[in-house]
């Protein structure tokens, strides 16, 4: 009985290796030592499968991963991955997934008198804001809450008036609830834009309530040429107090 127990365990050690060599091994002239990190979308692909795609519309088929993750379709991730192979199996490549981070994923919400004070307009601490891959994605830094989760909108103004000049006109609003600590922590939301403006308008313009500088507004062409966003990991992001 031990004799053939030994054996069934050396022939699934036999099955299960070249399997996993066949996306560890360093292939491509990726090194396994080497990694990125940016911003991607889960595409869910039915059960505990799904593939990621990053800003610039490439894929990455997580051939590889010791990390568990239970993917929800349309998620934004900030994805920290090794490129193992190019065209791998109809992706434009295959990749060992390290680690991904859920980022708070929201769409644009339409402001009106009526609803104007759930959106607020604390002065915020933006330290980072791009455009990628249909998403407008806002890197900034809060004071920690107590109890309520803060507030993070990008709107659409309705009691204002805008000029036409070929630019959509959002508001990032920032709700901190009365609810704040002495600590400060970093966050990342990710705004889904949709894709029915980028032929119609050169880009946006965003005005934001600055803690530093007052209100200003920032503007930003949608690309020509997509280029992913490479991410500074000096930072922790904790997305467990935003809505």
């Amino acid at each position: 009985m031990k004799k053939t127990t030994l054996f069934l365990a050396a022939m699934l050690v036999a099955i299960v290796l070249p399997v996993l060599q066949s996306c560890d091994d360093d292939a491509d002239g990726y090194s396994l030592g080497n990694f990125t990190v940016r911003m991607a979308t889960v595409k869910a692909t039915g059960g505990d499968n799904y593939y990621l795609q990053i800003d610039d519309g490439k894929t990455l088929w997580p051939c590889a991963s010791q990390y568990w993750y239970k993917p929800v379709d349309g998620q934004r991730v900030l994805a920290n991955y090794t490129y193992l192979y190019d065209n791998f199996q109809g992706y434009d490549y295959g990749v060992k997934v390290n680690r991904l981070y859920n980022v708070l994923t929201k769409g644009v919400d339409e402001l009106t008198a009526e609803n104007e004070e759930d959106f607020g307009d604390d002065p915020v601490h933006i330290t980072d804001m791009w455009l990628g891959g249909n998403y407008l994605n806002v890197e900034f830094k809060m004071l920690r809450p107590f109890i309520h989760k803060h507030r993070v909108s990008l709107v659409r103004n309705t009691t204002v008036e805008t000029p036409d000049d070929d630019y959509i006109h959002l508001e990032y609003r920032y709700n901190n609830q009365d609810d704040v600590s002495d600590y400060w922590d970093y966050n990342l939301v990710s705004f889904n834009l949709g894709n029915e403006y980028k032929g119609e308008y050169k880009g946006l313009k965003v005005r934001i309530n600055s803690a530093v500088n007052g209100e200003r507004v920032l503007t930003y062409d949608f690309p020509e040429d997509e280029q992913p966003k490479t991410i500074d990991t000096k930072n922790e992001y904790m997305g467990e107090e935003i809505k």
